[in-house]
């Protein structure tokens, strides 16, 4: 190698050097590698304790996911189970304090509206044993008055040529109508009550009506009312009711109509007696037999009760009458002699409606001016027709907005 290629080679790596101190002092690096001194030991210590930190942070993760294994989360289904036996624990809790609590109200009014009715006397046998419903019903009762009913204070008056006062407001709504109208309909709409009442302005057209085949099947109060031509109809009799499946053939007790006697089987045994009109267009209660009422010249009768208002004066009632609350229907005559039907709605309990006892059908009766009335079948009998359609809202021991068949009505004849 001569001297040249000597100090070409020498030249070469010269250059290069002065390459890679060029490429190293390149000033687009400066912020990556500052020129200036680096403490490795402190990045060793930041380092280990971020590396520690992470390891930690992990530990705590796998610690978590592995008690998450351990208890899963509950269902949703195990939730709604869950809350469906607190709630249930909590009515059946509520449910026994109501039934045995010390509070008898619920008990009382339990008791006596189930045994009251046809077919739902179980929900009272279920839940307390003989001797309790007796003392229930020993302490609800009617006590009806012994007198007679005294026609002679029934005096008809005409007031269309009159100005007359009104006592109250129950009084107007009874006397203000159209002129010349049989009937009116005034609605009863107060204290978790809803009814109809009937102001029937010429008793003369007050009749018993029966169904086709009375003493072997029963009838709709609106077949009934269809097939007389009749502008009101309101249920009349009782009924029997063998094992709960009768057909509303059978009425208890007498059925005077048009001055016969149309039926006379066994009374119900639920107070009252024989109720209808006379000759003279007279409402006449008494306990007196089918041909003490023939006698006395009654011409449209049923027997049924109690009777809630003897001579203007109501029947003694301890507790709730023993009835219960239901749907109810009633009769009666003011002195004026102006008639009066009575239906009230209930069990209609999602609108508040349960239905009335013998307590607030008599009041109600007072405050219309009634002298003398009494009760008719109630529940699911209990039926209003005006001009062919029911106006009621009745409802069936099961539910459905439904009457069912019944042996006869009260009507008024065109």
């Amino acid at each position: 190698m001569n001297k040249n290629d000597v100090e070409f080679l020498f030249e070469e790596d010269v250059q290069e050097e002065n390459q890679d101190e060029e490429f190293i002092k390149d000033p687009s690096l400066d912020n990556v590698f500052p020129d200036k001194d680096i403490d490795i030991d402190r990045l060793l210590n930041k380092f280990e304790e971020e590396t520690k930190d992470f390891a930690e942070k992990e530990e705590k993760e796998e610690k978590s996911e592995v008690k998450e294994k351990k208890e899963p989360k509950m269902k949703l289904w195990q939730k709604i189970v869950v809350i469906l036996i607190c709630l249930g624990l909590i009515c059946g809790s509520g449910l026994a304090f109501l039934l045995y609590g010390p509070y008898p109200n619920f008990r009382n009014w339990l008791i006596t509206t189930a045994m009251t009715t046809m077919n739902h006397k179980y929900l009272a046998t279920w839940f307390y044993d003989k001797d309790t419903i007796d003392e229930v019903m020993q302490n609800n009762y009617v006590k009806e008055s012994d007198e007679e009913t005294d026609l002679d204070a029934i005096s008809f008056v005409d007031y269309s040529n009159s100005k007359v006062m009104y006592k109250n407001k129950y009084e107007k709504e009874i006397l203000t109508h159209e002129e010349g109208a049989t009937f009116k309909l005034i609605n009863i709409n107060e204290e978790g009550m809803r009814g109809y009442l009937v102001a029937i302005y010429d008793p003369s057209k007050v009749k018993v009506a029966t169904a086709s085949n009375m003493n072997s099947s029963g009838e709709m109060l609106t077949t009934i009312a269809k097939k007389n031509n009749a502008v009101v109809a309101m249920n009349a009799s009782g009924f029997y009711d063998p094992g709960y499946v009768g057909n509303g053939g059978k009425p208890h007790g007498a059925v005077i109509k048009d001055g016969q006697l149309v039926s006379n089987l066994p009374r119900s045994g639920v107070g009252g007696g024989i109720m209808g009109f006379t000759k003279d267009n007279k409402f006449i209660m008494g306990k007196m037999s089918a041909q003490e009422a023939l006698n006395k010249g009654v011409r449209d009768a049923v027997e049924f009760g109690p009777f809630l208002i003897v001579n203007g004066e109501p029947s003694f009632i301890k507790g709730n009458g023993g009835w219960g609350t239901a749907p109810r229907s009633a009769i009666g005559q003011r002195k004026d002699g102006i008639v009066l039907f009575l239906v009230m709605d209930g069990r209609d309990y999602l609108n508040g409606i349960d239905g009335v006892g013998m307590v607030e059908l008599t009041e109600i009766m007072m405050k219309y001016g009634a002298y003398n009335a009494a009760n008719l079948d109630g529940g699911t009998s209990c039926g209003l027709v005006i001009n062919g359609k029911l106006t009621n809202k009745p409802v069936n021991g099961s539910g459905k907005k439904t009457t069912r068949a019944i042996p006869n009505a009260w009507i008024v004849a065109q």
